[in-house]
C-alpha cells in the first residue's frame, strides 16, 4: 500500500469516526496529560548529552578545566561547533563558563557537579568498549 494509499484510508476513517471522536476527545485529552513526553528517563538522558560533539566535550572537560582554545585542540572540533556545544552545556547545566578578564583575557570551562557526575558512565562505556569492541579490531 502506498503512502497516498495510506492518507486515504486513514482519511476515510477521520470521516467515518467525526461522531465518535467527539465523544472520545475528552478521554484523549486525560490520556495526553498523564502520558510521558518521552518512553523513559534514558531517552531524555541520550538527548541532553548523546551527540558526538557533546560526549567529547564532557569527556575532555573530565580531565578539569580548560580553556576554549585548549578543548578545540584537543576535541579536533572548529570553533563554531565548539563554541555552540558550550552553550548547551552551559545550558543544560552540566559545564561552567569562568571569564579570566586579566589580561589575556581567556575562557575557561569546567564541569558542574551534574556533570561530574558524568564520570562512571564514562567508565563504564569505556570498559564495555574495551570488551566489546575489540572483537570488531581483530
Amino acid at each position: 500500500m502506498s503512502s497516498q494509499d495510506l492518507s486515504a484510508a486513514e482519511s476515510a476513517e477521520t470521516a467515518d469516526s467525526g461522531a465518535d471522536a467527539t465523544a472520545d476527545s475528552g478521554a484523549d485529552a486525560a490520556a495526553e496529560a498523564t502520558t510521558p513526553e518521552t518512553p523513559c528517563p534514558v531517552i531524555d538522558s541520550i538527548e541532553q548529552i548523546g551527540s558526538q560533539w557533546r560526549l567529547v566535550v564532557l569527556h575532555e572537560l573530565l580531565n578539569g578545566e580548560a580553556r576554549f582554545n585548549e578543548l578545540k585542540r584537543e576535541t579536533d572540533a572548529n570553533a563554531r561547533t565548539l563554541s555552540r556545544v558550550l552553550d548547551d552545556l552551559q545550558e543544560t547545566g552540566f559545564v561552567d563558563r569562568r571569564l579570566e578578564e586579566d589580561s589575556p583575557v581567556a575562557t575557561y570551562y569546567s564541569l558542574t557537579d551534574k556533570g561530574e557526575s558524568l564520570a562512571p558512565v564514562f567508565e563504564e562505556i569505556d570498559d564495555w568498549a574495551h570488551e566489546w569492541l575489540a572483537e570488531c579490531e581483530a
